[in-house]
C-alpha cells in the first residue's frame, strides 16, 4: 500500500508540477504579454461560462463509475467493462445536449452579460465543453481503477499542449480567440490519449456474460448526490466569477480570475495527496482497518499545514510586490483579492484530502448536503457583497463559505473514522506560530524588495526559516521527506 500510494503521488505530484508551471507561464503570458486587462477578463468569464455549463455536461457521472469501479475490480471484474460502456453511454448523450445548448444560445448568453464581445468565444462553447468533458472523464475514471499514473499522464498531455498550442496561436495575432481554440486544442489531445488508454484497459477484463442487476440504477443514482457536490463546485469556482461579469467589469473579472489561479498554483501538492490516497479509504474501509484509515488522514492532514498555512501567511505579505513585479501595474486592483484569497488556500488545501476521501468512504450524499448548503449560501453572500464592496466582496463570500464546508466535511470524516479532532487542533495551532515567526521576519525584510530578484531572494529567505522552524520543532522529519 505504501509504494502504491507514494508512486501514485510522486506521478500525481509531477503531473501537478507540470500544470502549475504551464498554467503559470500561461497566466504571465495572457496578462503581461497577449492580452489587456479587459481582454483577459473576456477569455475567462467565457471560460467561466463552460465551466459552470460542465455541471450539466458530467452530471456526477465519472466519480460514479470511479466508485463502482474501485469496488468491482476486486469483487466482480467481470462487471468492470460494463460500468464503463454505461457509463459512456450516458455521459454521451448528457455532454452532447448541453454543447448543443450552448452553441444554440451563445448570442443570447452573452446578451445576458451585456458583453458582445463573449459571443464568438461562446459560439466555441460546444466543442470546448465536449473536449473538457471527455477529458474529465478518463482522468476520474484511471483514479477508480487505481492507475493513478495514468491520470498523471493524461493531465500532463493536457497542459503541456495546451501551453504550446495557445502560445503558438497567439503569436500568429488572433487574439482572444486564437487563445480559446489553444485551450480547446489541449483538451482534446488529452481526452483523445486518455481514451486509447481506457479501451486498452477494460480490454484487459473478461467481460461477464450479463450486467448484474440494478447496476446502471447504483451508477446513476450514486451519481446524483455527486452532481450536487459539483453543482456546490461550480457554485464556488464560477459563479462568483459570472456574478462579477454581470455586475461589475470584464476587468473586474481579470482581477478576480487573476487571484484565483495564483491561489491554484500553490494547490498542487495538496491536489495530489487527495487524488492519490482517496481510493485507499474505501479499501481500508472495506477491509475493517479504520485505525489505519485513521492514521493516514492525520498524517496527511498534519503535513498539508504544514505546507500550507506558512504559504498563505507568505502570500499576504509579498502580494503587493508580486503583483507589481511580475504582472505590472495594471493589475495592482488584484493584490487585496489575492491576500483574502489566501485564507481560501489553506481551506482548499484541507478540502483537497478530505473531498474525494469522503466519496471512497461511502458518505457522499452527506458531503452533498455539507457543500450544497454552504454553496447556496455563498451564492446569496456574494449577491450582498459584490455590488457593495466589490471584487473583494466575492473572495470573502468564498472564504467565509468555504471555511464553514471544510469544518463540516472534516467533522464527517471523524464520523466514519476514529480521528483525534485534538491531534488536529494541535498541528494547526504549532503550524500557525511557525506561519506568524516567518511572516514578521519577511515582512522587515520586505522594503528590499525592488525587484522580481530581490523579490524571489525575499521568498527564499522565507522558505528557509519555515523549512528550519518546521524541522527544529518536530511537525517535519527530514529523514522522512527524504525516503
Amino acid at each position: 500500500m505504501k509504494d502504491t500510494l507514494l508512486s501514485g503521488f510522486r506521478a500525481t505530484l509531477g503531473a501537478e508540477i507540470v500544470r502549475t508551471v504551464a498554467k503559470g507561464i500561461l497566466t504571465v503570458s495572457l496578462a503581461r504579454l497577449f492580452l489587456t486587462p479587459d481582454e483577459y477578463g473576456i477569455l475567462f468569464l467565457a471560460i467561466s461560462v463552460f465551466s459552470a455549463s460542465l455541471l450539466c455536461s458530467r452530471l456526477g457521472i465519472p466519480r460514479s463509475t470511479a466508485r463502482y469501479i474501485a469496488e468491482y475490480r476486486e469483487t466482480d471484474p467481470g462487471q468492470v467493462p460494463y460500468l464503463v460502456r454505461s457509463s459512456l453511454l450516458f455521459l454521451g448523450i448528457v455532454m452532447l445536449i448541453v454543447a448543443a445548448a450552448v452553441t444554440v444560445f451563445h448570442q443570447l448568453l452573452a446578451d445576458l452579460f451585456g458583453e458582445q464581445e463573449l459571443a464568438p468565444l461562446l459560439l466555441l462553447g460546444g466543442v470546448y465543453i465536449s473536449a473538457w468533458t471527455l477529458n474529465s472523464y478518463v482522468h476520474t475514471l484511471f483514479q477508480g481503477f487505481n492507475r493513478i499514473t495514468w491520470s498523471a499522464r493524461v493531465t500532463i498531455i493536457t497542459n503541456a499542449s495546451t501551453l504550446l498550442s495557445v502560445v503558438a496561436l497567439l503569436l500568429t495575432g488572433s487574439g482572444v480567440i486564437a487563445a480559446l481554440i489553444g485551450y480547446i486544442i489541449g483538451y482534446a489531445l488529452g481526452a483523445v490519449y486518455g481514451l486509447v488508454l481506457l479501451y486498452r484497459l477494460v480490454a484487459e477484463f473478461d467481460r461477464a456474460a450479463e450486467p448484474e442487476p440494478g447496476l446502471r440504477r447504483r451508477l446513476i443514482e450514486y451519481s446524483l448526490p455527486l452532481t450536487v457536490s459539483d453543482g456546490a463546485n461550480v457554485v464556488y469556482k464560477q459563479v462568483d466569477t459570472l456574478l462579477i461579469g454581470a455586475f461589475l467589469t470584464p476587468v473586474a473579472v481579470g482581477y478576480y480570475v487573476l487571484a484565483k489561479q495564483i491561489s491554484d498554483f500553490v494547490i498542487a501538492p495538496a491536489s495530489s495527496l487527495g487524488f492519490t490516497v482517496s481510493p485507499s479509504y474505501g479499501e481500508y474501509k472495506a477491509n475493517g482497518e479504520l485505525e489505519e484509515a485513521a492514521r493516514m488522514y492525520e498524517t496527511t492532514f498534519k503535513h498539508n499545514v504544514v505546507f500550507y498555512v506558512p504559504a498563505a501567511a507568505g502570500l499576504i505579505v509579498v502580494a503587493d510586490p508580486l503583483i507589481r513585479y511580475v504582472f505590472g501595474s495594471d493589475y495592482l486592483g488584484a493584490i487585496p483579492v489575492i491576500q483574502v484569497f489566501a485564507l481560501f488556500i489553506v481551506f482548499q488545501s484541507i478540502d483537497k484530502i478530505t473531498n474525494d476521501a469522503l466519496d471512497y468512504l461511502g458518505r457522499a450524499t452527506h458531503r452533498a448536503v455539507s457543500k450544497g448548503a454552504t454553496g447556496a449560501f455563498n451564492f446569496g453572500l456574494n449577491l450582498v457583497l459584490i455590488p457593495t464592496i466589490g471584487v473583494v466582496g466575492a473572495a470573502i463570500s468564498t472564504v467565509v463559505s468555504y471555511g464553514i464546508m471544510v469544518v463540516v466535511n472534516i467533522y464527517l470524516i471523524h464520523t466514519e473514522l476514529p480521528i483525534s479532532p485534538r491531534y488536529l487542533a494541535k498541528s494547526v495551532v504549532m503550524v500557525s506560530g511557525i506561519a506568524l515567526s516567518m511572516a514578521l521576519v519577511v515582512l522587515l525584510v520586505l522594503p528590499a524588495a525592488t525587484n522580481i530578484v530581490s523579490l524571489l531572494a525575499v521568498i527564499g529567505l522565507g522558505v528557509t526559516l519555515w523549512a528550519l522552524f518546521s524541522v527544529t520543532s518536530g511537525l517535519v522529519d527530514i529523514h522522512s521527506v527524504r525516503s
